[in-house]
């Protein structure tokens, strides 16, 4: 099968190779707009792509299994394109790859960006909120847009994030004769709807009084809406610091409180991920709104007490109890869940909880800690500190053979 990748110049833009493998396949595959760039040379029947695409793709192959397949797709088919979807039903070794420049390789031309030093975020099918976690002061983005109101939805985004200086620049029609350019700021920005198939080129600047929010666990308290059920801020970068996320790994937040555990973790790379355990649906619901303001709204939040909500879960990477530690069952169906190297990490502040923790580290051993944290405040004309409650915390890496299970000691549920 071949795939070949066709920009917005249509068939002028095509290689010779490209060009032999369109004119000589008897089925043309693509996108309705793809397929009318063709012209009549290329005689293969031509078949639009349904929607929703991606469900409908191992049909399609199983129908045209006998047949010579094009497959049409826009720029380069490997970089979020169907390139991926059909290697994954067929391999890799079944596709001639055929790539045309990428509107990430075109735009960059246009700005004079360094391809390496440019971020990009694509919003075709994903939500907007996504788009928070990239920004940052000086930062340069480029934005796939899903549709011709991309450019305006961006612009709200970084007005309500506190990025409304920042300019952008809408390049339409990349590589064809129609190309054209918009710019203005967040604050101002007032364009009507241009033509669907657009790059947002965004220059990220923060207003004076924006929340600052780093690159790294632990941000401001601030950040977050909450009811005082918070891991603050120095506890949460410790906390993080031990679960260690590393790119495409999945976390278990149980007893998510506001979601800054998950949120943080998802926020390490873009492809972390994460799902959350949170048995007050009024919390559940500040999760999610917490998750969509900081940039990951593909946060999973389960409503629902744990252990019992814990069943059909996808297998964790790591495991964070920061609530509900004494509920009868609770860390053994975390422990259990991990596979070997898996890791857990349980926070308390109540001597019941600590208990558990200390049986649990003698049986399975790993890390007992203790962290501290005071913050200097005013007596009277001087300043003291004043100490916040201490947080126990046990961190453990599964081993590849089992431990000896240790005593029951859970007692009562508080």
């Amino acid at each position: 099968m071949s795939v070949v990748g066709i920009g917005a110049d249509g068939w002028a833009g095509l290689s010779a190779p490209a060009r032999t493998a369109l004119q000589g396949a008897g089925v043309l595959i693509g996108g309705e707009r793809q397929l009318a760039l063709l012209p009549a040379s290329c005689a293969g029947r031509r078949v639009p792509w349904p929607s929703p695409l991606r469900p409908a793709v191992p049909h399609l192959l199983a129908e045209h299994r006998a047949d010579t397949v094009a497959v049409l797709a826009s720029g380069d088919p490997m970089f979020y394109g169907i390139g991926r979807a059909l290697t994954e039903e067929l391999g890799a070794g079944a596709l001639h790859v055929l790539p045309h420049p990428s509107s990430v390789s075109y735009a960059c031309a246009r700005l004079g960006w360094p391809v390496e030093d440019t971020e990009v975020v694509t919003l075709v099918g994903r939500p907007a909120a996504r788009l928070a976690a990239s920004l940052y002061e000086g930062r340069r983005l480029l934005v796939l847009s899903a549709d011709a109101a991309t450019p305006a939805a961006v612009a709200a985004l970084l007005r309500e994030h506190g990025f409304g200086p920042s300019r952008l620049r809408v390049l339409e029609q990349l590589g064809a004769e129609e190309e054209a350019h918009v710019e203005g700021t967040a604050d101002t920005w007032a364009h009507l709807p241009g033509d669907p198939l657009n790059v947002i080129a965004v220059e990220c600047r923060s207003a004076p009084d924006t929340l600052r929010l780093g690159a790294v666990p632990g941000l401001p308290d601030e950040a977050y809406e909450h009811d005082g059920q918070l891991t603050k801020r120095h506890i949460r970068a410790a906390t993080l610091g031990t679960l260690a996320p590393a790119p495409g790994e999945l976390l278990w937040d149980i007893g998510g409180g506001s979601g800054s555990i998950a949120v943080e973790w998802m926020r390490a790379h873009p492809s972390c991920r994460a799902v959350t355990v949170e048995r007050d649906p009024v919390r559940a619901a500040r999760i999610a709104r917490n998750a969509d303001r900081l940039g990951v709204p593909a946060l999973r939040v389960v409503t629902g007490p744990a252990p019992a909500a814990l069943a059909g879960l996808p297998v964790p990477d790591a495991v964070f109890i920061g609530g509900g530690l004494t509920a009868p069952g609770l860390l053994d169906a975390c422990w259990d869940a991990l596979p070997p190297g898996g890791r857990l990490v349980a926070n308390t502040v109540t001597l019941e909880s600590e208990a558990l923790l200390a049986e649990r580290y003698r049986a399975y051993g790993g890390e007992l800690v203790r962290l501290a944290v005071a913050h200097a405040v005013p007596v009277g004309g001087f300043t003291g500190w004043r100490q916040a409650m201490p947080v126990t915390q046990w961190s453990c890496r599964k081993p590849s053979a089992p431990a000896p299970a240790p005593a029951d000691t859970t007692g009562d549920t508080p």
